[in-house]
């Protein structure tokens, strides 16, 4: 009978569906046939599973590390091929007898059955994670399976039948399958011929009237063709020019880490049926945002795992983003493994901004980040920002010659220095400053009684998440509960840590940031910079913001910012323009966790990969990427409505900032910016 070997899939099932005319019984190979794995080599799957089985190791207590778990898999499970092959010509082995002893021999007297199901069940998410079906070949198997064929599933592989149907059940197509046979089950395999004979008797074929379709020339060509089974081949050149790439980037990164974030990137790309038409937001947060914000919740989890903290609380509307993010991402990633308990904090500046002044009255340094912001000129700004009320504060004013609407901010005409130095000491007055803890004693109380009732003083270590820039929103909780006894140690994470303002670092309290951190120089990674609103805003949750804490009767009340003003009614279309681009991002994020699963990468060595994408689309955007991607509305209520003088504006003016006929134009204009990004790095 003959073979026939085709090179598309179309021209495949066109030959097929004339062929299966004539034929009762279709089989089908399963791996590289009707799914496709996205990794080149399926064995790259097993280390996955060799580091799943040393964290079960060492949440038992015993010392093995991953590589001696897949040494020893290796070696069993080659001992079970050497002993089949004294009685089968296939040299086969059963996932279940070969793991089943691996686990004996590391667990010892804790080896139990429930262990073998943990593991199982294990190695097939990672298999499902790198498979997905090939939509025209499925698609044709149910057109076939509603014409009344019966429909086979055969494949030569260490995985039982039921292991296989898990697989097909997940892909979506087992209703359409009459059978699923394995070489694991009886070890006779394709390879050697032996499967056809057992199918025919099995199911009671008929060989002529017998179609098998499958990508090996001998197991799914030759061999059934030997038995008189009509067989077709498919060689697709795309798929083996897929594959061909990730090998090749998958073999480079043994040699540079740039590689690395290339590979697992690649893994994320959408294959197949996957590819749908979805708009240039979503891709632009599929492909750029996500893998930025995964590895930012990757590197985390790896800190927060290092130092043994067991609580992690989310900070700010961007916390909404990046809970999001570590439930799809941090269980994969580590597996097997005792994860922290995980809380998303009801906080914002502005909330905490108050309630910081409670105890220690308005300090200094929190003055200073009042009047960073370039809209904040004089001391009405300072109160909006901190809960006080001006009127009633003027007459302290007044004793350091200073009025309400005095200018304070060089930033804005008007100010003279004088005044500044005698609003310095006007904060080191006792007077001003019991007045000033009098007025947001309720608010420090209101907070303390909301941290108390998320369990915030039962922790001993506690690690404080937020996307950065300056930590100021830890900086205020620190000072606003710093006096309990009971306060635990804070880990401040930042997505990324700019500290344009010394941050008060202590043992106990203290920032870091993750992708970027201004301690470690790091050029490339500094053009977060360059569009700090793009990430605030794409991680922004969809509730309004928190304005601070009220004290009532039976405890406290959170107060959210109004919606059905202009700014509100703007923060909306805001929120509905990134909808796609969120979408984007929280998709991507399964497919980081699968491939980073699979890679086993660290963060560290993924930075190459992870600057290149920072300074190609941020510091080197294409206008269009620009126009797609910039966000519309910025609301920042620590922000006033002053306007600077020009000079200053024009210095802070960003290349986001610029129009886009300046950005399609203007000749080197991306270069100018980069160079004062550089000017700018190497004068801190």
């Amino acid at each position: 009978m003959s073979v026939q070997t085709l090179y598309s899939l179309d021209k495949l099932v066109r030959v097929g569906e004339r062929w299966a005319e004539s034929c009762r019984t279709v089989s089908f190979d399963l791996f590289d046939t009707l799914l496709i794995r996205r990794i080149h080599n399926p064995d790259l799957l097993k280390p996955a599973v060799a580091r799943y089985i040393a964290a079960l190791a060492r949440e038992a207590g015993l010392d093995w590390t991953w590589p001696q778990v897949q040494s020893l898999r290796d070696r069993i499970e080659q001992e079970h091929r050497r002993a089949t092959s004294r009685e089968f010509e296939d040299h086969e082995a059963c996932y279940p007898l070969f793991m089943g002893e691996t686990l004996e021999t590391i667990f010892g007297d804790q080896y139990t059955e429930q262990l073998l199901d943990r593991v199982t069940d294990y190695e097939i998410a990672v298999e499902n994670s790198m498979l997905l079906p090939r939509t025209v070949l499925v698609d044709w198997l149910k057109s076939l399976r509603a014409q009344g064929k019966q429909i086979l599933v055969v494949s030569d592989v260490y995985m039982p039948a039921d292991f296989l149907e898990r697989l097909i059940a997940h892909a979506g197509f087992l209703d359409h399958v009459d059978a699923v046979v394995s070489s694991a089950d009886s070890y006779l395999a394709k390879a050697s011929g032996k499967a056809f004979p057992l199918l025919r008797e099995r199911y009671g074929l008929d060989y002529a009237s017998w179609l098998h379709i499958g990508d090996n020339p001998i197991s799914d060509g030759l061999r059934p063709a030997e038995r008189g089974i009509r067989a077709l081949v498919i060689r697709d050149s795309d798929e083996k020019w897929r594959k061909s790439i990730i090998k090749r980037y998958f073999n480079y990164s043994a040699g540079k880490p740039f590689w690395k974030g290339r590979t697992l990137q690649q893994l994320m790309i959408p294959l197949e049926g996957e590819r749908r038409e979805r708009s240039e937001l979503y891709h632009a947060g599929y492909s750029f945002l996500s893998p930025l914000l995964c590895a930012f919740i990757h590197g985390l989890a790896e800190k927060v795992e290092q130092l043994g903290i067991r609580k992690l609380y989310f900070f700010s509307r961007e916390g909404w983003m990046f809970k999001q993010l570590w439930e799809r991402v941090v269980p994969h990633l580590f597996a097997g493994h005792s994860l922290p308990e995980i809380e998303y904090l009801y906080v914002s500046r502005m909330a905490l901004a108050g309630a910081s002044c409670a105890v220690q009255g308005l300090s200094r340094e929190n003055a200073d980040i009042a009047f960073l912001p370039a809209g904040n000129r004089d001391f009405r700004d300072v109160c909006r920002i901190f809960g006080l009320d001006a009127s009633s504060l003027a007459s302290h004013l007044e004793r350091y010659r200073l009025g309400i609407d005095t200018v304070l901010s060089p930033l804005h005409a008007g100010y003279l220095p004088e005044n500044r130095l005698q609003f310095n000491k006007l904060l080191r007055d006792s007077r001003f400053q019991d007045a000033v803890r009098r007025q947001t004693e309720a608010t420090g109380l209101a907070l303390q009684r909301y941290l108390e009732d998320v369990g915030f003083f039962r922790q001993p270590d506690v690690a404080l998440v937020d996307i950065g820039w300056l930590g100021t929103i830890q900086r205020f909780l620190f000072d606003a509960v710093k006096h309990r006894a009971d306060r635990p140690r804070f880990h401040g994470f930042l997505f990324a840590a700019t500290r344009g303002i010394v941050y008060p670092s202590s043992p106990d309290n203290y920032i870091e940031g993750i992708i970027y951190d201004r301690h470690r120089f790091d050029l490339a990674a500094s053009t977060v910079l360059y569009a700090r609103d793009l990430f605030e805003e794409a991680c922004r949750a969809p509730h309004p913001t928190l304005n601070g804490y009220r004290l009532t009767e039976d405890g406290y009340e959170l107060e959210f910012r109004r919606q059905d003003d202009s700014l509100g009614r703007a923060e909306q279309e805001q929120d509905r323009m990134y909808q796609p681009l969120q979408e984007g991002i929280l998709d991507g994020a399964g497919r980081y966790a699968a491939a980073a699963a699979v890679l086993g990468y660290r963060v560290e060595e993924m930075k190459p990969w992870l600057n290149y994408l920072l300074v190609s689309r941020l510091a080197f955007p294409r206008t269009r990427e620009i126009a797609i991607i910039r966000h519309r509305h910025h609301l920042d209520d620590f922000h006033g409505r002053h306007q600077p003088v020009k000079a200053h504006v024009r210095e802070q003016r960003h290349l986001w900032d610029r129009s886009l006929p300046a950005l399609r134009f203007l000749p080197l204009l991306r270069t100018r910016y980069f160079l004062r990004s550089i000017r700018d790095r190497l004068k801190e």
